[in-house]
């Protein structure tokens, strides 16, 4: 019997456990799947106002570990610590994957017009930087268009989901309007997305985990 795939997620969530947790459910039956989870790296990253030195040692710290767990494939499931998780990746000897590379190269090849949005500059940035470099690395030339939900994250914080799905949904309108696909920076938005009217997705949106777990059942 051959043995399991053992795939390692590290978050810097906790919320986003059980989200992949049904996704491999469903998509990655035959992998072993295990989970290391650390809030205070995003918390870091607000205070610092950009991804520091030292938390990029911690993120590659976790790489390491998930490894040493005995990973067979390793998946960061935040886009905030992108760079760190490239930089961490050359030094451990197992695949990591950046939960929103499978997402980029989707939406690279769905329409020259992209369009990232975010409640956070701090994801909005990485991810707007991902989507240029697979575009440059896939040949293509793409127009991107960058959105920022202005106290969207806040209100979700405060504990006031409506305000930050109202403010999210808005800012998704608008820019189906402009561009020829959406990518969402953060998984947290995937949600307000199904509460859309079809008129107001006119173009496709793009959301990471479902895509990447989709990535990942092809490679594993």
């Amino acid at each position: 019997m051959m043995k399991k795939k053992r795939l390692g997620l590290v978050h810097t969530s906790a919320t986003l456990v059980p989200v992949f947790a049904q996704l491999c459910k469903e998509k990655l039956p035959n992998v072993e799947v295990f989970n290391i989870a650390d809030d205070s790296l995003v918390k870091g990253i607000r205070e610092a106002g950009r991804l520091t030195p030292t938390i990029a040692r911690r993120v590659a710290g976790y790489l390491e570990s998930a490894e040493l767990a005995g990973a067979d494939y390793i998946m960061v499931t935040c886009s905030s610590i992108g760079q760190a998780v490239e930089a961490g990746a050359k030094l451990i000897g197992v695949p990591v994957l950046r939960v929103d590379q499978p997402m980029a190269d989707q939406a690279v090849v769905t329409g020259k017009r992209i369009g990232v949005i975010a409640t956070l500059q701090t994801s909005l940035e990485p991810t707007a930087d991902l989507i240029s470099r697979r575009a440059a690395i896939a040949g293509k030339n793409i127009e991107l268009t960058s959105k920022l939900c202005e106290g969207a994250f806040e209100a979700l914080m405060s504990g006031d989901a409506a305000t930050h799905d109202t403010k999210v949904a808005a800012a998704l309108k608008e820019l189906s309007q402009q561009v020829d696909v959406i990518v969402l920076a953060q998984a947290s938005m995937a949600r307000v997305v199904e509460t859309l009217k079809p008129e107001d997705r006119r173009v496709p949106i793009l959301a990471s985990p479902g895509i990447a777990v989709n990535y990942l059942a092809t490679v594993l």
